[in-house]
């Protein structure tokens, strides 16, 4: 880090405290220096507070991440930030020669297989290894022993799926170039299926406001989710938002509001209803809605009295990935708003595929994500 590097806050105003207390010169001492220390980082980190139970049940494992896009400056940082705040081990893909370059430029103390794992997508000897197991899982979807070389040179979305697939890191994260539902193409077909019938369920944002945290789905995989795809978000979201110490309430969002029009979106949510009735959940849910009534219980009581779930909703399930991706954006260019993710939901926490717009910070948090054992699920 730099002299002035707001991620020092904590630590050097912690230390600059303790050694005053030590020596006696402090005339208030601190009755609890760690809270201290959180105290600061949380007015660094908006995303602190709201992250910690995350990094703490990541912290209970050690895994290792892998980057599709090691080369750009935001992973390095990341990458040198997980190796001082968590147990995670990172591996970057990408040109050892940039990757060193741009270290250096950006004051990085990092160094090439003492602190990471490099994949030279150049020039790498499990190259021969990476394409054949390509090939073997996608020589039935049109691709021959070429075209399965050229992708395991020149994709790294690609080969850091097949190194989670073939058990080399526990989790990818990719897109911090690019276009989501491409990087997903390749997350899915490669680590898609198997004994645990992985598959994208969809994108949950959390949103982090002035007046709390709020969870938006689904920003990116299914632009209109069926009934049973909405299930599968709800249900995934509630599972998310448990990680985060939180209890979710759900509301299922449409230009209907219980059952005022009879309109696409509301159809599907309306059946969506019925087959989250069909069996008993751990979560309150309610819809079909407009977001003011999700969000101002008054609103809400005039239409509809007796709701499923008392308070505002945290958690924010569109019928379409127009109005939750645009909800998302203008949260965060209008309201202020920091995301968390997106998450991946349905792919056993083995890939999780970011935007272009992430922070380094974001980048942490992801990896901290990507880092928790799935036993530690809700």
């Amino acid at each position: 880090p730099k002299p002035f590097d707001p991620r020092l806050m904590g630590v050097v105003a912690t230390s600059v405290a303790k050694a005053a207390m030590d020596s006696g010169v402090a005339t208030r001492p601190l009755s609890d220096v760690a809270a201290y220390k959180d105290h600061l980082d949380r007015s660094v980190f908006r995303s602190a507070l709201i992250m910690r139970p995350v990094f703490e049940a990541a912290s209970t494992a050690e895994r290792t991440i892998v980057f599709a896009e090691g080369e750009d400056e935001r992973v390095l940082r990341a990458a040198n930030a997980m190796l001082e705040e968590t147990t995670d081990k990172p591996i970057l893909i990408g040109r050892p020669e940039v990757i060193e370059r741009r270290l250096s430029r950006a004051g990085l103390p990092l160094k090439i297989g003492r602190d990471f794992e490099n994949v030279n997508p150049e020039n790498d000897p499990r190259y021969r290894d990476y394409w054949e197991t390509y090939h073997g899982l996608m020589s039935r979807r049109g691709v021959t022993p070429d075209i399965a070389r050229a992708i395991m040179r020149t994709n790294t979305t690609a080969i850091g799926a097949v190194m989670v697939h073939r058990g080399e890191a526990d989790s990818l994260i990719c897109g911090t170039f690019g276009q989501y539902l491409w990087h997903l193409k390749y997350v899915s077909e490669i680590l898609g299926g198997g004994d645990e019938e992985y598959h994208p369920v969809g994108a949950l944002s959390l949103m982090i406001l002035q007046d709390g945290p709020l969870f938006i789905a689904d920003t990116h995989v299914h632009p209109e989710p069926t009934p049973q795809q909405i299930v599968e978000s709800v249900c995934g979201a509630a599972r998310h938002v448990k990680r985060f110490g939180l209890t979710p309430k759900i509301a299922l969002l449409s230009y209907s509001q219980f059952g005022n029009l009879d309109c696409d979106t509301g159809r599907r949510m309306r059946a969506a209803i019925d087959i989250l009735d069909s069996e008993p959940r751990s979560f309150a849910y309610e819809g079909e809605m407009h977001i003011d009534s999700a969000l101002d219980v008054d609103v809400r009581e005039r239409m509809f009295p007796g709701a499923r779930f008392e308070g505002p909703a945290n958690v924010l399930v569109f019928a379409n990935t127009d109005a939750a991706s645009g909800v998302r954006n203008m949260l965060k260019m209008k309201a202020g708003g920091l995301e968390v993710g997106p998450i991946l939901m349905g792919m056993g926490n083995r890939a999780h595929v970011v935007t272009p717009s992430i922070t380094a910070r974001g980048l942490l948090n992801m990896s901290a994500i990507a880092g928790t054992p799935v036993a530690h699920y809700g």
